[in-house]
């Protein structure tokens, strides 16, 4: 009997998950929100969770061709 309801991948992470996605630490995450450097964020109830959509685009704003491309 197959389940009726989909398994539904979640929308929004919060920072343990979110930084477990992007291979850094809770703390390295922590300290890029407060610099602004990080991905964009929304605070829900108090709590800071990042959407999957952001956490991926700002991955790819890393992306690098060589140790010397300063990127755009």
């Amino acid at each position: 009997m197959e389940n009726p309801v989909p398994f539904l991948s979640p929308r929004y992470l919060r920072t343990p998950d979110a930084a477990v996605r992007l291979g850094l630490s809770p703390r390295t995450l922590e300290k890029h929100r407060c610099y602004g450097t990080g991905p964009a964020f929304h605070k829900l109830g108090g709590r800071v969770v990042y959407s999957i959509e952001a956490l991926d685009a700002w991955a790819e704003c890393g992306l690098r061709r060589s140790t010397s491309d300063p990127g755009s």
